[in-house]
């Protein structure tokens, strides 16, 4: 009779699981037409059906998830990186006013020449140093973006979700974005209306 049991357990398992893989095929379609159409046409019903048996089991879903935390701490804590660096320039800027007014207020007024021309020259070097740091942190903030897209890739096509693998092609990471974009509109609809598994 436990054998019985366990194979009636199973298919009702297999059932479910068919059913459930249904509803999100269903759904992954109604959602794909809002694509841009050129989207449309790479996503055809195998690679649909695929991410829907990606999904069945909701670890996808924790692992989008996971992913996008850990970009948004990223994406906040190099904002706050850039944030810093434009204080400390600005502080920089305010500091060497100060310095020029003072040295204006005790110039002998037949060294106000040299002393602008000095000046001048300091406020020059100043502007290049800040325009260079502040390219320099972009640089950097586009090469920690660029890595967690790279790092966010691997960790997908690892977990076996259909569309992902590491590219640094444009078009292939914008069909990346928009199956994630299916994957959290899917997750949202559901969570919604109660159906995650």
């Amino acid at each position: 009779m436990d054998a019985y049991c366990s194979v009636s357990d199973d298919q009702s398992d297999a059932a479910r699981q068919q059913e459930r893989h249904y509803y999100l095929l269903s759904e992954l379609q109604a959602l794909v037409k809002d694509l841009p159409s050129s989207f449309q046409q790479r996503l055809s019903y195998t690679t649909l059906s695929d991410l829907a048996q990606a999904l069945i089991d909701g670890t996808v879903y924790e692992i989008v998830q996971g992913l996008l935390d850990i970009q948004h701490l990223t994406e906040k804590n190099l904002y706050n990186q850039r944030q810093k660096l434009h204080s400390e320039h600005r502080a920089l800027k305010q500091d060497l006013v100060r310095k020029h007014k003072q040295a204006l207020q005790t110039c002998k007024s037949h060294n106000l020449a040299v002393l602008k021309t000095n000046q001048r020259a300091e406020n020059e070097a100043l502007d290049q140093r800040v325009k260079d740091e502040q390219r320099m942190m972009d640089e950097k903030i586009v090469a920690e973006m660029d890595q967690k897209v790279l790092d966010q890739q691997n960790t997908l096509e690892k977990a076996g979700v259909p569309g992902f693998y590491i590219t640094t092609n444009p078009q292939e990471v914008m069909m990346q974005m928009n199956l994630l974009e299916l994957i959290l509109k899917l997750q949202q609809k559901e969570t919604v209306s109660g159906s995650l598994p």
